[in-house]
């Protein structure tokens, strides 16, 4: 049976993936699929359904300038709102019929002579494509740290990306094992209801003031009926934004600016000297992820909520036992440990020319030319891939343009079917080089445990500039690039 092969097939179908759909229809690029491997579309936004789940991005920047969010009911969306939104993108471009749900894809493999990629899934299908846009995302796959004694627990426990709806935590004594991203929206929100909630804090964050704006219908009426006055609120925030980067370089006025304004902020809300200091971090500003809140602190202050910064010496049948001794007695633990920022393919094995896989090209280090291409690799793209992940603006921001870029790649390889785009090493390693020089001066390569960085502490998920530089450099497809002579 002879199987018909795609000009492209997106992997994932969240903001990076449906996007890239999206831009090919726009660019009159039709025969695609979208393998997702869940039964619906969304992403982080389909899997995150924790009480509070909302983005700490501004909406109105968190949306593809040809698709905005017109109906966002506030400034900082909830999870139902941005997955609605992911849904309606699919609608609008007749994505739907394009994408195969349940569909895991557990293996792409270069066939060399025939110049495509041979894709299998979990379920035993077989996909042929000229090109593949791997759109898992770099916070897919959920990290559970090996603690002594896990698995002893005799409570409830879940990683907040997973969950459970079914658990009543009304009067419980739960344990929040992280402070972070997720940690800060959802910790105020069970606190109302749970008897006990104990924090355990690795490391302070700098939280900046959220500030949330609800617009009203009259506000939402204006954007709907005029979207050049949404276009005006997303291009303002989007310069602030873009002039925020400069806190992200360490050493600077701007960077002090931001200590300034955490601590700030922290010490309106925090009045207690100890937990004062807890909660005061002791590395660069932008090291980690900037957070933003308005209910982290006054959550610090109940009476029922605890925070704990010795560190976890192992998890027992009853609860947490601390370095220092103590033993923490609790009915669920939950897990907000973050994800496995590194596993950017999670388990799906690429093969490349010669059978070498992705996870051998890498190792600990993974890179790609713009975040998108990996020599080796021939007509394989990335979306949000090593080095376009930002701390100072919006990602859908650094989406649309790489998405862009791979376009232009797939309508040169249409036109051919020899045509073959693979990145040339000296390419990848020059831009690389000079991306890794930059980072040098940033917070981002500063000493504090990120999830960032390596091993070794090379930084390998956030890009080193503005967005507006990224779009400069991924405007026009170079064919030199890739060795192919104009």
């Amino acid at each position: 049976m002879t199987t018909h092969t795609y000009d492209a097939i997106i992997i994932g179908s969240g903001y990076g993936g449906l996007g890239q759909g999206a831009q090919f229809v726009q660019d009159g690029i039709e025969d695609f699929l979208i393998l997702e491997k869940a039964d619906e579309v969304g992403g982080v936004w389909r899997e995150n359904t924790y009480p509070g789940a909302a983005c700490d991005t501004q909406a109105v920047i968190y949306c593809y300038s040809y698709f905005l969010n017109l109906e966002v009911t506030r400034m900082y969306a909830g999870q139902k709102e941005l997955l609605g939104y992911l849904k309606d993108l699919a609608t609008q471009f007749n994505l739907n019929e394009r994408i195969r749900f349940n569909q895991h894809v557990t293996e792409t493999r270069w066939n060399q002579d025939a110049a495509v990629w041979e894709i299998s899934t979990a379920t035993g299908e077989r996909y042929t494509a000229r090109t593949i846009v791997a759109a898992w995302g770099q916070l897919s796959e959920p990290n559970i740290p090996d603690f002594p004694g896990t698995g002893s627990f005799k409570g409830e426990t879940f990683h907040s990306a997973h969950w459970r709806h079914d658990i009543d935590l009304t009067g419980k004594r739960v344990a929040s094992i992280g402070n972070a991203a997720s940690a800060v929206q959802y910790v105020p929100e069970i606190a109302k209801v749970a008897g006990k909630v104990t924090v355990f804090q690795r490391s302070a964050n700098y939280i900046l003031p959220r500030d949330q704006h609800i617009f009203t219908a009259e506000e939402t009426k204006e954007f709907v009926e005029k979207p050049d006055s949404y276009r005006a609120i997303r291009q303002d925030i989007h310069d602030m934004r873009e002039a925020g980067f400069e806190r992200t370089r360490r050493g600077t006025e701007a960077s002090q600016e931001g200590m300034n304004l955490a601590r700030e902020f922290m010490e309106s809300h925090i009045t207690d000297p100890v937990l004062r200091e807890k909660l005061t971090p002791n590395y660069d500003y932008g090291c980690k992820r900037i957070l933003r809140s308005d209910e982290f602190y006054p959550a610090l202050n109940r009476d029922n909520v605890e925070l704990v910064t010795e560190g976890i010496s192992e998890i027992t049948p009853t609860g947490i036992r601390t370095t220092d001794g103590t033993e923490h007695e609790f009915d669920v633990i939950i897990y907000a440990t973050g994800f496995k920022s590194q596993a950017f393919q999670g388990d799906t094995r690429i093969i490349g020319v010669d059978g070498v896989t992705l996870d051998e090209r890498w190792g600990n280090a993974p890179e790609a030319y713009l975040g998108l291409a990996v020599d080796g690799f021939p007509n394989f793209f990335i979306m949000y891939g090593p080095n376009t992940n930002l701390n100072h603006n919006s990602v859908v921001s650094m989406l649309e343009p790489g998405q862009q870029y791979v376009s232009q790649a797939v309508h040169y390889l249409r036109q051919d079917p020899k045509n073959v785009l693979n990145v040339q090493i000296s390419v990848i390693r020059a831009f690389n080089d000079k991306l890794q020089a930059e980072l040098e001066g940033s917070a981002f390569s500063s000493d504090c445990s990120s999830w960032y960085k390596n091993d070794e502490g090379r930084v390998i998920n956030n890009w080193s500039g503005t967005v507006e530089e990224y779009r400069a450099l991924t405007k026009e497809l170079n064919l030199a690039d890739y060795g192919v002579k104009a």
